[in-house]
């Protein structure tokens, strides 16, 4: 049996970017409670001033999931990586952690953050109560561009998540949070952390 050189390759380069991704973010990303919530509270401030539909379904979201850093790496195979918080009137009452992978044509490495407002109590008690949950499946989740952000109204906010990515910085084509897993975790400081 003859193994194309070419696609090892590209396969070997593609793992060995997630195992980079992986060794080099476990340092770059916050570890404990105070400073994901730092990080936090800037990521809603920058969002904040940028995207003033935000400012709007913030005052009207059940709480909300904020990723202020998710890093991704890849070569054809690719992996992301990043933790947050979960507020709920101004305040964190969990820690969770985005983790996904992805195949196809894409090549780079890129930061970016994102926030998912919960519009029910049904969503938000989804993720509670979850013990990891796969964006795409459960709550119906719109993620809001710039002309969806424009027809964003207290009346025209249906769905059970609006999502908001923002400071993207980096060279990679195909964003998305398709089958991007959430799980909780509780960072050194968290009143869960043992």
């Amino acid at each position: 049996m003859k193994i194309n050189k070419t696609c090892y390759n590209k396969r070997l380069i593609g793992l060995l970017a997630i195992l980079f991704l992986a060794l080099t973010t476990a340092s770059a990303i916050a570890s404990t409670a105070q400073e994901i919530d730092k990080n936090v509270d800037k990521a809603l401030q920058e969002l904040f001033a940028k995207s003033p539909e935000a400012r709007q379904l913030a005052k009207m979201a059940k709480g909300i999931l904020v990723f202020p850093k998710i890093y991704k790496a890849g070569f054809i195979v690719g992996g992301q990586y990043g933790e947050g918080a979960l507020r709920v009137n101004g305040r964190s009452v969990a820690y969770f952690k985005s983790v996904g992978a992805s195949y196809g044509l894409q090549a780079g490495v890129q930061s970016f953050g994102y926030a998912l407002f919960f519009m029910t109590d049904d969503a938000l008690k989804y993720i509670l109560n979850s013990n990891g949950w796969e964006i795409g499946v459960g709550p119906s989740i719109v993620v809001v561009d710039a002309g969806t952000a424009k027809n964003i109204t207290t009346t025209t906010a249906k769905k059970d998540i609006y999502a908001f990515i923002f400071s993207q910085k980096g060279l990679m084509a195909g964003l998305g949070l398709q089958g991007t897993k959430i799980t909780p975790f509780h960072p050194e400081g968290s009143p869960q952390h043992h």
